[in-house]
């Protein structure tokens, strides 16, 4: 068969050898190996077997939303006022009471909705995928989209989509541990006929199952429920967040001070009961109490923070799989990242032949550039996934040449191994035997047995070529007579050229670097090639090279202490092997580094788990590197991590202002609930102003605070210290003292009100404007970071909000029927004019000093020199 067929098309080498064979399916129809289904066909079936699921993962429906809130402690106690206001009480109260529940339920309903978009975006980004043909051409699918009659290519590192039987005769292993609890990896290959019978279990593939090594082909015959793993009854896990240990302990928390406040309910009926004979009075006073002391807002707030904040680093092309990431990520100290795809544009192609003594380009049409083009094109998969590999394959057509071989593929195959750098294929050819090398230029000497001198020269051009920045490969054939050895590295190879690929050096990389720099990350470049191709990538991305190249093999002989001292000075490693990887992480973390790593192969799987946030590539990268890391990396670009840093930075920073706003203004609520009782005041709140206060902070924590954009200088600071807490007793101290400042500030008001012979009605309304307006104020004091524009776009939110307060206090005021209902009355304008600058002050002061302390202070620089 001819190159150019073999490069474009796949079939299977049955016992006639037909090309373009036809496979028999489970439902009679036939599919040809090469072509794979029609795009047609592939969506009848998925209609007629449905998706490739074990079990559908089912989202929390309105319904589920609805029943969970009506288990909260504040509806219940809510739904507990209205009752008793509405059976003993003042009905007014009573509906307004209801229909203040009503609405809190709709907002929780709202921001709940809002969260679970935000998790099916995740669930359907993080969803597994396969590489099928069809209609001719390799496609990446979602691995719910596979149907039976599927061409499904499998790679090491990737899990099986479903069952089917496989097609390829050249071995792979596979992990079936999850099947049948063995840890020993198992050999399968094809067998002679694709219409044997295949009750062995070595010529079938199951879904779920790892591919360890190799490459092959299979025809999926099984999907979803029908496949082994579904009728053992086993289930694939969604990709969720778990609940992280902030939210174990607000949780926690929260059922503290529920217990909390069913204690003081208690006591506050027992007093009312027993002193004033008022138990009724005293119920409604303990409930309103009770609200007041529940902070139901926390488990909310960051649910939202940790759903919304992952939903945009994946708008981001950053997919979060475990929710600790986000607050990891503003911490990252040290970044390891691959060249390849990552600083790169991971879009090879070959820029340079050198074939006896002269350079010629792709395009040139000689034959001895075209033999070398064809060797390294049978050195590769058929079906390429390395972005090498697909470059010799787009550039083999247009070479003319006269090699052919009569194989579709190969019939034995040397690996890549650490102990040579070189990939073997063994084909058959009409009278002989044809075996194609390629792979790094000292691996192909190597098999040449090269002799010194000739070796030393060829360095030179290697290093030529690698000092522009070209990614260089040897290529060696050798013709046998006979069968290939079960060695194929042991025949003596003919040398037959080099070839250069380019990569470019993505857009935007220089500046990011340099963004990196400037936040305090130090960059530290891993890769596979040459140092001289490493050196010159590394310059043109803005990376430090003053401190030289280091080679893995090197890295691997150093001592713990030596490495570590290595590693304060280098940026750049060339020829690193994955487990050399994994002694760069080790190092880091060893020298108190918050170190995040990026990888893409199965052997990185040890290094993305050591570091503290583990980069999968999701582009390139297996599922074994997927399910190692924490993060996968959408469109596998640096980019992306620096923009998932800096978002990351502003996610901890905002969820922070949040926790201690919603602790903050719990305890002016709480206080101007109890105090006023203490003192032998008329009662301050009711339910009815609980309600509005809720339905004032809800809003305002969860959407304002995460919504607020982040500091303009956020990535021209260090990152933060990570023994520093989330929500620790630094920031408890915050809440308290401006809580604190807004109860004694709101209650002074309402106690000089009552000496000075305003109504209790009055009083009570001042003091209600008050809080609120306190509340509002503080709200975008803490929220803010200066510098920031004061009508910032991304703070409509807060305007809308406080808008729509400023009408609820107009209606409850202007309104009688209300203003009875609230026990209010309108205070004078002076009173307003007192309250409103008072709220300023009371609410204000804090983002006032956080003002003066940002205009005063020197600002840290930080070296942005590379």
């Amino acid at each position: 068969m001819p190159i150019r067929p073999f490069l474009c098309c796949f079939h299977i080498d049955v016992e006639a050898n037909i090309e373009g064979a036809f496979v028999p399916i489970a439902d009679g129809a036939e599919t040809r190996i090469n072509e794979g289904l029609s795009e047609r066909e592939a969506k009848e079936r998925l209609l007629r077997v449905g998706p490739n699921l074990l079990r559908n993962v089912r989202s929390r429906t309105l319904l589920d939303i609805v029943k969970d809130t009506m288990h909260e402690p504040t509806f219940v106690l809510l739904i507990i006022a209205a009752g008793l206001y509405l059976i003993f009480g003042d009905i007014g109260q009573g509906l307004f009471i209801s229909a203040g529940a009503l609405a809190s339920l709709g907002l929780v309903i709202l921001q709940e909705t809002r969260t679970e978009r935000a998790l099916r975006a995740l669930n359907a980004l993080a969803e597994p995928h396969a590489r099928v043909i069809r209609a001719g051409r390799t496609h990446r699918i979602r691995a719910s989209e596979v149907v039976p009659g599927d061409i499904a290519l499998i790679a090491a590192g990737e899990r099986i989509p479903a069952d089917g039987e496989i097609l390829s005769e050249q071995p792979i292993t596979v992990d079936e541990s999850l099947l049948s609890g063995e840890s020993v990896p198992l050999i399968k290959f094809a067998t002679a006929s694709i219409r044997d019978d295949f009750s062995d279990q070595s010529t079938r593939a199951f879904a779920g199952t790892l591919v360890v090594k190799g490459e092959s082909i299979i025809r999926v015959t099984e999907t979803g429920p029908q496949t082994q793993l579904g009728r053992i009854g086993a289930s694939l896990i969604s990709v969720q967040s778990e609940p992280t240990p902030l939210q174990q302990t607000s949780m926690k928390l929260v059922r503290q001070l529920g217990l909390l406040s069913i204690i003081f309910c208690l006591l506050i009926i027992f007093v009312y009961g027993t002193v004033l004979n008022d138990w009724m009075g005293g119920a409604l006073a303990g409930i309103t109490l009770s609200i007041a002391l529940i902070p139901e807002e926390f488990p909310m707030v960051l649910a939202v923070f940790m759903a919304l904040g992952a939903w945009r680093l994946a708008k981001k092309r950053v997919l979060v799989r475990r929710g600790a990431a986000v607050e990891t990520l503003g911490a990252i100290t040290s970044l390891c990242v691959d060249k390849t795809g990552t600083l790169t544009e991971n879009r090879m192609s070959v820029a340079s032949i050198w074939v006896n003594g002269n350079f010629h380009s792709a395009t040139d049409h000689q034959s001895d550039v075209a033999t070398v083009l064809a060797v390294a094109a049978l050195a590769s998969p058929v079906h390429p996934l390395d972005p090498m590999d697909i470059a010799l394959h787009q550039a083999t057509p247009s070479a003319a040449t006269d090699l052919q071989v009569t194989d579709s593929d190969p019939y034995s195959e040397h690996p890549l191994e650490p102990k040579l750098l070189a990939v073997i294929n063994a084909w058959r050819r009409h009278s002989d035997t044809l075996l194609a090398a390629k792979g790094a230029p000292e691996a192909i000497f190597e098999i040449c047995r090269m002799e010194a001198d000739l070796r030393d020269r060829l360095l030179k051009i290697v290093k030529q070529m690698a000092d522009e920045g070209l990614r260089v490969l040897g290529v060696a054939s050798r013709t046998l007579s006979g069968v290939a050895p079960n060695n194929l590295a042991e025949p003596t190879f003919e040398f037959g050229g080099l070839v250069g690929f380019r990569d470019p050096v993505r857009s935007g990389i220089a500046n990011a670097i340099s963004t990196a720099r400037r936040a305090g990350i130090s960059v530290y470049m891993i890769t596979g090639d040459h140092s001289a191709t490493a050196r010159a990538i590394a310059k043109a991305a803005g990376i430090s090279v003053s401190a030289g190249v280091i080679n893995g093999s090197e890295i691997a002989a150093m001592t713990v202490a030596d490495r570590r001292e290595c590693l304060r000075t280098v940026r750049v490693f060339a020829r690193v092997m994955p487990e050399e990887k994994l002694l760069i992480v080790q190092a880091l973390k060893e020298d108190g580094k918050i170190v995040a790593m990026t990888g893409d192969g199965v052997n990185d799987g040890p290094a993305l788990k050591a570091a503290h946030v583990g980069i999968a590539m999701g582009n390139r990268g297996t599922d074994v590197a997927r399910e190692a890391a924490d993060i996968v990396l959408l469109d596998d670009s640096f980019i992306s991590i620096m923009e998932g840093i800096e978002l990351g930075r502003r996610i901890f920073v905002n969820l922070r202002k949040a926790l201690i706003f919603i602790t903050a203004t719990h305890i002016p609520i709480a206080g101007l609930a109890l105090l006023p009782l203490l003192l032998g005041l008329p009662p301050l709140f009711f339910p009815v102003h609980i309600i509005l206060l809720e339905l004032a902070i809800d809003p305002l924590c969860a959407l304002v605070f995460e919504a607020e954009p982040g500091a303009p200088n956020s990535m021209n600071q260090p990152p933060r210290d990570t023994k520093i807490t989330l929500f620790g007793r630094s920031e408890l101290l915050l809440s308290a003292v401006q809580g604190s400042v807004i109860l004694f500030g709101t209650l002074a008001i309402y106690v000089l009100m009552l000496r000075s012979d305003f109504s209790p009605a009055e009083a009570r309304a001042a003091a209600f404007i008050t809080l609120i307006f306190s509340n509002c104020t503080l709200a975008f004091a803490e929220s803010a970071e200066a510098g920031t524009q004061f009508f910032d776009r991304r703070r409509m939110v807060f305007w809308a909000i406080l808008g729509l307060v400023l009408l609820a206090i107009l209606i409850i005021l202007m309104v009688p029927s209300i203003s009875q209902i609230m026990q209010t009355s309108a205070p004078s304008l002076p009173i307003l004019a007192l309250v409103s600058a008072s709220s300023i002050i009371l609410g204000g002061w804090f983002g006032m000093t956080k003002y003066i302390f940002w205009i005063t202070r020197k600002p840290v620089p930080i070296d942005d020199k590379p």
